[in-house]
């Protein structure tokens, strides 16, 4: 079963995955560009991975908690930049845990029609090609 409506007329919500990398930011400005035409809400996700090293030990984990966080209100000033004045409605979700993982799960949250990401490394891209609950757009 799918969490969005199969056949509808457009596009509502727009999930796009973004970690500060060029592909990232490639997806956004694509996905963007849909949303303006689509006048759809534009939801932007960075999933702040756990995996590292640093996340092992209590001293890590805040640094590394205060780096993602510090990403994300670097995110957020970006998008505002380039967003403003465009008319796109949209909004910038933290998430913690696996990349895939947690866009897919934001995508649900939210009855994203699709998601957006980029292609680079990692294989969240293919995990989402083939475990999302609805389409996938992967921008080169």
């Amino acid at each position: 079963m799918h969490d969005y409506e199969a056949g509808k007329d457009g596009l509502a919500v727009i999930v796009v995955g973004v970690d500060g990398t060029p592909a990232a930011l490639h997806a956004a400005a694509w996905a963007s560009g849909l949303a303006r035409r689509e006048r759809a809400r534009l939801v932007f996700v960075y999933v702040e991975p756990l995996t590292s090293p640093a996340y092992w030990s209590p001293f890590g984990m805040a640094t590394a908690a205060e780096a993602a966080g510090e990403l994300v209100d670097e995110l957020r000033r970006t998008i505002n930049d380039y967003l403003g004045s465009a008319g796109v409605r949209w909004e910038l979700v933290h998430h913690r845990g696996d990349p895939g993982h947690g866009l897919e799960k934001v995508a649900e949250e939210v009855h994203a029609d699709c998601v957006v990401v980029g292609r680079g490394g990692g294989g969240v891209a293919k995990y989402l090609i083939t475990e999302a609950r609805r389409p996938v757009v992967v921008v080169p």
